[in-house]
């Protein structure tokens, strides 16, 4: 086998790791990801670094916290110096390409990608940016709860578009790297936007589930008994202006799993189609997402806390001929991802010209024992001043300047339902906590960067909305005169190359 592997990135959007059989679910039909996990390294305690789309992705594709790079929301520009691991690959002689979605925000739509084959379903300027200073403004483009109140079957969607569109580019080329006479091996992202609300599904994916079959939110909390981050949640989201009923929390629920299933669906087509191009042996499937759904848990939707089913999120690896199938049960969070794509390809942690926040995951992969922790950073809408998180074995700490501390013992408590840092036994622990926090971060500074990059942000926007406006959306290039037949090429000549695989005589 070639020491240096292909890579195929799955990526989903809003998927929760508690929403798969993989990982306990008894509802979601998902036999291709079952498969994966059957014959793959699943990660049970994996997560993401900061509950949000762009932020978390700029973490994944960097191996930094959050604050590290000035990724705090969903405008937040990801800075075209900053390396990726499509730099790294592609120094290393990797062909990189993304399809779909990676909420790139700024004139840099690439960031070391190759090739990217589809634009991104999210707008790439700053209009989004969140104002810590106007907490009680909702603009229109915050979550709303439409999506759940709406919730139920369609013919098709926005995301239904995006997402066909993303797996067919996808599938496409890798017939066409399978046809080119181009060695190098490949990073491929296919990155879709499902599950993603709003939680709206085409009939044939929300009628393969029955209302009966639907398990509704196991926590149920009283607003005026939630922690002050999740009311404030509940008014980002527009929750005390339009509540919900249980008929929509299930259907919400239904169109969910649905999309789970769409999701499914779209990995059988595309591992088909690896297998097909003759790359599956050489090549590391990993399935992930950027951060997960509270799909009605504590009365919360969408994401944007620590809570469990926002921030823990699905990792399987699968190459068979490489490592065996195993669950991982130390923790290890997106910003691991770099460093491992880079020891898989070759590489040496000496090649990183920027300190990392993450660790290879080869050693776990290969059954060693991982480092067991996982550091979040929260500082988007519905925040008024930072949010971090630290996961460490059993126990996750929660801390914001404004808000009392949350300590939860994960392995005797998974819901998260009794907070241990005001209790006496636990004060020692909290304490300790509270101490790595103040080493860690610069609370204060890193609140009044975030309050400045927010003015910034705003001033930008509405300045390059005044008069002739270029936008930065990517926009795919498809030369019709490269296609197909041509006549700038013997006809016999161009028909034997597209086909595959070659005929033998």
């Amino acid at each position: 086998m070639p020491d240096r592997p292909n890579f195929l990135i799955l990526m989903a959007d809003q998927l929760t790791a508690r929403a798969l059989p993989a990982y306990g679910n008894r509802v979601a039909k998902t036999p291709h990801i079952d498969a994966l996990a059957a014959s793959g390294v699943v990660f049970d305690s994996f997560y993401c670094n900061s509950p949000l789309c762009a932020p978390s992705r700029f973490s994944f594709l960097s191996g930094r916290q959050v604050s590290a790079i000035g990724a705090y929301d969903n405008a937040a520009e990801f800075p075209a110096q900053i390396p990726t691991f499509a730099h790294y690959l592609r120094q290393g002689g990797y062909q990189t390409v993304l399809s779909g979605k990676m909420h790139f925000c700024g004139a840099d739509q690439l960031h070391g990608f190759e090739e990217r084959l589809t634009t991104d379903i999210y707008p790439a300027d700053f209009g989004w940016t969140p104002d810590w200073n106007r907490f009680e403004h909702r603009p229109s483009w915050y979550h709303t709860m439409d999506s759940v109140t709406q919730a139920g079957p369609c013919i098709r969607t926005n995301q239904i578009d995006f997402d066909d569109d993303v797996v067919f580019n996808a599938r496409q080329h890798l017939f066409d790297m399978a046809r080119r006479k181009d060695a190098r091996p490949f990073c491929m992202v296919a990155s879709m936007t499902h599950p993603h609300d709003p939680y709206a599904i085409p009939h044939r994916y929300w009628d393969r589930y029955a209302d009966s079959e639907i398990d509704m939110p196991r926590v149920r909390i009283a607003a005026d008994d939630l922690d002050p981050h999740s009311k404030r949640l509940r008014h980002v989201i527009g929750l005390n202006l339009l509540p919900v009923n249980e008929a929509q929390v299930r259907a919400a629920r239904r169109a969910y799993y649905g999309a789970v299933s769409y999701v499914d669906d779209q990995v059988g087509v595309l591992l088909a189609a690896l297998a097909d191009a003759g790359f599956a042996d050489n090549t590391v499937v990993l399935l992930l997402a950027d951060h997960g759904d509270m799909l009605g848990e504590r009365g919360l939707w969408y994401k944007m806390n620590f809570f469990e089913p926002a921030c823990r999120i699905p990792l399987i690896v699968h190459a068979p001929g490489r490592f065996a199938a195993r669950r991982v049960i130390e923790s290890a969070s997106l910003v691991d991802i770099l460093p491992t794509l880079n020891e898989l390809a070759g590489g040496a942690a000496a090649d990183f010209v920027t300190p990392l926040d993450g660790n290879s995951l080869v050693p776990q992969l290969a059954g060693a024992a991982g480092s067991d922790e996982v550091i979040g950073e929260y500082l988007a809408e519905g925040a008024i001043a930072p949010l971090v998180m630290i996961k460490r074995g059993r126990y996750k700490f929660v801390h914001s300047p404004v808000d009392p501390d949350q300590l939860y013992d994960l392995q005797s408590d998974p819901d998260e339902l009794r907070n241990l840092a005001p209790l006496a036994q636990h004060v020692s622990r909290a304490q300790e906590f509270r101490a790595e926090v103040a080493r860690r971060w610069e609370l204060p500074e890193l609140h009044a960067a975030v309050v400045a990059s927010q003015r910034r942000r705003h001033l930008v926007y509405d300045a390059l909305r005044k008069g002739r406006y270029t936008p930065w959306d990517f926009q795919p290039v498809r030369d019709a005169s490269r296609l197909y037949v041509r006549n700038d090429q013997d006809l016999g000549d161009l028909e034997a190359m597209a086909r595959f695989p070659p005929h033998r005589a």
